[in-house]
């Protein structure tokens, strides 16, 4: 094991762990005041609640053992056989507890983005119940299929590459969510013109949160400090600095205005779209990938999401799934294996077998996806419905899921 390597990763974890706190607050101040403390807790509830799912088995069905090439096994369950002295099979450099607790703070992110699709209508119980079916029955078994050993759609099977997430988090959560939204229907008043976001702040304080610790999520990813892990925070950065300009662009030109919320979804929009491609690509190919990333996710929020008039409450299919969908699909074109070593050459190298891989392995991620939360939802249904009552919508989830007011001199209802 290296002392250099852990304390990097370590920090990396810490870095993704602030993550899901930040997009309870991206999250919180983008929907309406009734709904903030909803917003927050539903990301707040999965530190906890992921936490202990991935130590007691989580870890082992993703990276311990191998059934089918789907999903691992119980082997490694409550992390009884680590010892600090244990090194990780999957990069010898480091702790084996190192790579669980790096590992844990994606299966805690992941989730969280899913909740951003149902906010202001979703009963707490329902999504409680939701997500820990969904950890079980889809990432899990992705995060094996992609990452783990003998997984299937990996370098021991298909040979697609993925370095930090764009099938295994941001397909997988966004194609749940727009699922799981068209499950649930539209909020009552989507269509009202008065709604506003409720605190802009928020928003930004979020993005800032996002932006930092993705950082820790890419480059960490390279699971050393070495120069991949360099490389991935220089791609990171390009492309979510590109992401940011063309979204602002893009909207200057609609609006005549560049808004501070523009800003922050095209910094979303870069970072989802580099992180399958982040140790793959050349820096310029990532300048390429955050500055087409702005217009292809603006274009699924502003105009087929309005044109189809599903309610993707806060983004997450236009943010996360179309961005990892376009990040996937540039990975297949521009990878390096220069630049890392599990890639084979892209389409602008003349060949082809990287870019269909890709395309495959986004086929069983959004098959997956799909199909779990189908399943999913049927089963929390056993137990409770999955939506609110409109009383309960119409006076706000803060009141009537947890009892609490954000804001209690505020008696509105927006």
């Amino acid at each position: 094991m290296d002392s250099g390597d852990n304390s990097f990763v370590l920090v990396s974890a810490a870095l993704v762990f602030i993550m899901t706190p930040g997009l309870g607050f991206f999250y919180g101040g983008l929907g309406r005041r009734k709904n903030v403390v909803n917003n927050l807790m539903a990301s707040f509830f999965i530190l906890g609640t992921g936490m202990l799912m991935w130590l007691l088995f989580g870890y082992s069905l993703a990276f311990s053992g191998n059934t089918l090439g789907i999903i691992g096994t119980f082997q490694d369950a409550f992390l009884t056989k680590m010892t600090l002295e244990t090194v990780s099979p999957y990069a010898g450099n480091l702790s084996a507890l190192t790579f669980v607790g790096f590992q844990m703070m994606f299966a805690l992110i992941t989730p969280a983005i899913i909740t951003g699709a149902v906010s202001g209508r979703m009963r707490f119980s329902a999504l409680f119940l939701f997500i820990i079916f969904w950890s079980i029955i889809v990432y899990y078994p992705l995060a094996h299929m992609v990452w783990g050993s003998g997984g299937i759609l990996g370098a021991d099977g298909l040979g697609s590459v993925d370095f930090a997430g764009g099938n295994v988090v941001h397909i997988s959560s966004g194609v749940t969510g727009l699922v799981l939204c068209l499950m649930l229907g539209r909020r009552r008043g989507y269509d009202n013109t008065s709604y506003r976001i409720h605190n802009i702040p928020f928003v930004a304080l979020g993005a800032a949160l996002l932006w930092f610790g993705w950082y820790g999520f890419n480059a960490g990813s390279a699971l050393g400090a070495n120069g991949q892990a360099a490389h991935a925070f220089m791609t990171t950065s390009v492309a979510t600095a590109g992401g940011l300009i063309t979204w602002l662009l893009v909207d200057v030109l609609r609006k005549r205005k560049p808004s501070l919320i523009s800003a922050c979804t095209g910094i979303v929009a870069g970072l989802v779209a580099i992180t399958p491609a982040a140790g793959f690509v050349p820096v310029w190919a990532a300048f390429i990938i955050g500055i087409t990333a702005g217009p292809v996710c603006y274009f699924a929020i502003m105009v087929v999401k309005k044109s189809l008039k599903f309610d993707d409450a806060l983004d997450a299919f236009g943010c996360h799934g179309i961005g990892g969908i376009w990040g996937g699909i540039m990975t297949g074109i521009f990878a390096n294996p220069a630049i890392g070593s599990a890639a084979t050459p892209g389409l602008y190298l003349g060949e082809f077998r990287q870019f269909g891989a890709q395309f495959v392995a986004i086929g069983v991620s959004i098959l997956l996806a799909a199909v779990g939360t189908l399943i999913c939802a049927g089963l929390v249904r056993i137990f409770t419905p999955l939506r609110v009552e409109t009383r309960d919508e119409l006076v706000g989830l803060d009141i009537s899921q947890h009892g609490e007011n954000a804001y209690p001199s505020f008696t509105g209802l927006d």
